[in-house]
């Protein structure tokens, strides 16, 4: 059974004291393909350095996160660097424009500047022709109102870390080409996911770890890696009644055809 992780970060310092180890782990469980993504200029050494060390399976994305436009006086900068990068500044491929979007879980005092910032990098989504990874946090109706200005325009990507409803769902797909990554959240007993997946049709799903964060059962609470995907495979199986191999085998088609890879 081979799978993709589409959003991980193994880059993370929550990894320094076992990031080979923790990436051996994953390739013994399958894993061919680790889809990372930048956070902002602060992290682009370690993306890089991981990515350098593991060409074949540790694939980069170029991006500002939102939270890290919050209180940040260069955040401008570094969306100028991203397009910099993005037009081959940084002499490597990078395969989508990530990780971006909006997060209001801490404070909507940055809103209009995370909204800017997002438009921005979707507008490099589609000058470059690669997909969007997007970060959505307490923040539905406000993306789903930026994703209607750009529908008809070809926009495309995957929504990271979906535990939207099935209304939410809808409304991303009438928007463009998107796909929806699943992760360790469609694990948690009191999580609505599973309900949504099970109606979610296979083409529309991702898998993802989002390591270190958001780990599956049985590992809530402890540090989530790129192995741990396994596990929410398995889960998206059991909610669709079929084999783990038919999930893995269809996931990594949809990530290979979203990121060219």
């Amino acid at each position: 059974m081979e799978l993709i992780d589409t959003h991980t970060h193994p880059f993370d310092e929550a990894f320094d004291v076992d990031r080979a180890e923790a990436v051996a782990r994953a390739c013994e469980a399958g894993v061919r393909r680790m889809m990372c993504p930048a956070i902002d200029a602060a992290t682009h050494a370690a993306l890089f350095g991981l990515c350098d060390a593991y060409p074949d399976v540790c694939l980069p994305m170029m991006g500002l996160h939102p939270t890290s436009v919050n209180d940040n006086p260069d955040w401008r900068r570094e969306v100028a660097l991203v397009e910099e990068y993005l037009s081959g500044g940084a002499s490597r491929r990078f395969y989508a424009v990530g990780e971006v979007g909006l997060d209001f879980y801490w404070s909507r005092e940055w809103q209009r500047e995370q909204e800017e910032a997002f438009r921005r990098q979707v507008e490099f989504s589609l000058r470059f022709g690669l997909p969007l990874v997007i970060h959505t946090r307490e923040a539905w109706p406000e993306m789903l109102g930026l994703l209607r200005e750009f529908r008809g325009s070809g926009v495309r990507g995957v929504m990271h870390a979906f535990s939207g409803t099935w209304e939410e769902y809808e409304a991303v797909k009438a928007c463009g080409d998107f796909l929806f990554g699943i992760g360790g959240v469609v694990t948690y007993k009191k999580s609505t996911l599973p309900e949504v997946v099970s109606r979610m049709p296979l083409g529309d799903m991702v898998l993802e770890t989002d390591a270190p964060y958001l780990p599956p059962v049985p590992y809530r609470g402890k540090r989530n890696e790129p192995a741990y995907i396994v596990h929410v495979c398995r889960k998206v199986a059991e909610l669709k009644g079929i084999a783990p191999e038919e999930v893995a085998a269809a996931t990594s088609a949809n990530a290979c055809r979203m990121f060219g890879i």
